[in-house]
């Protein structure tokens, strides 16, 4: 199981970005998906996540109303929809994938949980 992500960057407080999880070689169906974060010396932490059948969402209460998890089955790919940046969420984002369901319990809050992982993209915002 190979996640990439993509789509990080540079922006000022107030913008907006689009992440996307990519799998490669593998079907996403099937597959809850989460996005992380994580500050150097901090604890990767909780962004936001969707089930397997794009039923279910969750998000951090830090990102919620700003950020927009969604999925495409067309394209293998899952996406987080970035809007009303600000500096703290600076950070190296992951996305991860487990065959689980996703029901928004505190356990998918934790993310050792969590089993595949793509390696990050750095969100930079600035002041």
């Amino acid at each position: 199981v190979q996640l990439q992500a993509s789509g990080g960057g540079s922006v000022q407080t107030g913008g907006s970005l689009r992440l996307s999880c990519a799998a490669s070689g593998w079907t996403f169906s099937g597959y809850s998906v989460a996005w992380f974060r994580q500050i150097p010396g901090n604890e990767r932490e909780f962004v936001a996540a969707i089930g397997w059948n794009a039923g279910t969402t969750g998000y951090a209460d830090s990102v919620k109303g700003r950020f927009v998890i969604s999925r495409d089955f067309s394209k293998n790919t899952v996406w987080l929809q970035m809007n009303s940046l600000k500096p703290e969420d600076t950070a190296v984002y992951y996305c991860a994938a487990d065959s689980r369901p996703y029901y928004g319990g505190s356990v998918d809050l934790l993310k050792d949980t969590w089993p595949n992982w793509g390696q990050g993209t750095l969100v930079t915002v600035s002041s």
